[in-house]
């Protein structure tokens, strides 16, 4: 059975037609509705499971929240309720604040960190904190690692330029990096801030690149910055015990489809990075593109707030992660 997205309303339709065969069915849900980039990589990776496996996997997927809301995919694939999910690593949040990792501001910005983070010291490291929650990783997708300072009337370039704007925060590690640069955040979902941008409920926002033309936020901002501020990705993940289960054909066809999505995720996310700035500055967007100097002094006041600030939140565990960052950046 060939992989395919199942949406709302469509999931319980029987396929009576079709006879019975010797398939593993993997149910996985996530976020995204189908044109997202991501979205797409999802599909070709369960494509690439069920050959990869000869159709002994039977991957179902559901999309845009069709079997569970975001914030229910990781407690109820590590009770077992379905068997896979995707999620970005905002939501792990306190579950597991080490994910956070590449919200720390600038160390993420070469794009060859993520060409070698699936095999890499780091990432080896969450997998092993994932199945203390009974989880297993099956896939590391790479989203973006370029922003954007969104602003009215000025450029956002330089740190004494955030100081008194309300701005859109992300989590509190990072929000505290906003804050030393004294910006006054304001937490909401991404599709909430259009509409808080044009009231004014908030002056500025930090979004990826791709995300500031597709949310037509050029229409509420006229100033962007373009820099390398963190990196977001989501990853697919099993229940353990399940995994445990299959056989060891399956599991490797699980861990080269992972392998396998993990290279078209960077090679998507950096080309989505490479059409957005021009698709802004057709819109009338005053777009500057923050220098290897203007970097630097931005990440010498943001990035030791958020250290001390994730440090606090995630304890030992964020510790011995950050220096095992810190060897693979350097």
């Amino acid at each position: 059975m060939n992989a395919r997205t199942i949406l709302a309303g469509t999931a319980l339709v029987a396929l009576t037609a079709i006879p019975a065969l010797a398939e593993t069915p993997i149910r996985c849900s996530h976020q995204l509705p189908p044109q997202h980039e991501v979205a797409q990589v999802i599909e070709r990776w369960a494509a690439e499971v069920e050959t990869l496996s000869n159709g002994e996997l039977d991957v179902q997927l559901f999309g845009a929240n069709a079997l569970a809301k975001p914030e229910e995919n990781i407690p109820s694939v590590a009770k077992g309720s379905f068997e896979c999910a995707f999620s970005v690593n905002f939501q792990w949040g306190k579950t597991m604040p080490a994910m956070n990792v590449t919200l720390r501001p600038y160390a993420f910005s070469d794009p060859e960190i993520w060409r070698k983070w699936p095999d890499s010291e780091p990432a080896a490291y969450l997998e092993g904190l994932m199945e203390e929650k009974r989880l297993k990783n099956i896939a590391w997708l790479f989203q973006t690692r370029m922003s954007v300072f969104t602003s009215n009337g000025k450029s956002l370039i330089a740190p004494a330029d955030f100081q008194g704007i309300k701005i859109r925060g992300l989590n509190p590690a990072f929000d505290t990096s906003l804050t030393a640069m004294g910006a006054a955040t304001s937490s909401m979902p991404g599709s909430e801030v259009y509409q808080a941008l044009s009231t004014g409920v908030i002056d500025a926002a930090i979004t990826d690149v791709a995300a500031a033309y597709s949310r037509k936020y050029y229409e509420v901002q006229d100033h962007m910055t373009v820099s390398p501020v963190i990196s977001v990705f989501f990853n697919g993940y099993m229940n353990q015990a399940f995994y445990d289960g299959l056989s060891d054909t399956q599991k490797a066809a699980l861990d080269e489809a992972g392998r396998k999505a993990a290279v078209w995720a960077v090679e998507d996310g950096l080309a989505a990075e490479q059409a957005a700035p021009a698709q802004l500055e057709a819109e009338g967007v005053t777009l500057h593109v923050a220098t290897d100097a203007e970097n630097e002094a931005m990440r010498a006041v943001m990035q030791p707030a958020f250290d001390h600030a994730f440090t606090e939140e995630g304890g030992e565990d964020v510790a011995e992660l950050l220096q095992l960052v810190d060897g693979m950046v350097q």
